[in-house]
């Protein structure tokens, strides 16, 4: 993840070829339940980082690169997407569609998670960094801000851009887990 970002455009069509990378993920029911908006221009990224960070607290934010970011790509999912796609005959035997609270897992988060990491893979073999952050608590804020369909939610929010000199976070240093860790073959 990359947190600090060289304030220079991005080439035209590169984002758009993020997007589309993004869209090629797997979606449950070929459903295509995922949007993503991009605030790709001076307005729509001031819009996006004054609804979710106070400029108050700037002066003291730890990544003060990130706002540079040329890009930022915020995915949301549409769980009533899910809900139509799986009332339709070749899924209604599922039971799916009756509601949220019929799926044990709720793959719009799955799908748009699929969707992000694409991107993630992407970006550096097109000489870009990216650094995927949550949009918590300004979710419903944001959705406001740039006229967000009712219903959407917010999965994250991906910075992309070239990276620039930049300290690793305090995270970083927990590392990954081992592999045997991890992998457990043919049973626990």
């Amino acid at each position: 993840m990359v947190r600090a970002f060289a304030a220079e455009p991005l080439e035209a069509g590169l984002v758009d070829t993020l997007v589309d990378l993004a869209r090629r993920g797997p979606s449950a029911g070929n459903t295509w339940g995922l949007d993503v908006l991009v605030c790709d221009d001076p307005d729509s990224r001031r819009l996006y980082w004054d609804t979710t960070l106070d400029p108050g607290a700037r002066a003291t934010f730890p990544w003060p690169g990130l706002l540079d970011a040329p890009a930022l790509l915020v995915f949301w999912a549409d769980p009533d997407a899910y809900l139509q796609r799986y009332r339709e005959p070749d899924k209604a035997h599922t039971g799916l569609g009756a509601g949220l609270g019929a799926w044990p897992v709720p793959y719009w988060f799955v799908d748009a998670g699929a969707a992000i990491e694409n991107v993630l893979i992407a970006a550096p073999s097109l000489g870009l960094g990216c650094c995927l952050f949550g949009l918590f608590e300004h979710e419903a804020a944001v959705a406001r801000a740039f006229g967000v369909p009712p219903g959407r939610r917010g999965v994250g929010t991906v910075a992309v851009g070239r990276p620039a000199p930049d300290r690793p976070s305090r995270s970083a240093r927990r590392g990954r887990p081992p592999l045997d860790s991890v992998l457990h073959r043919g049973r626990w």
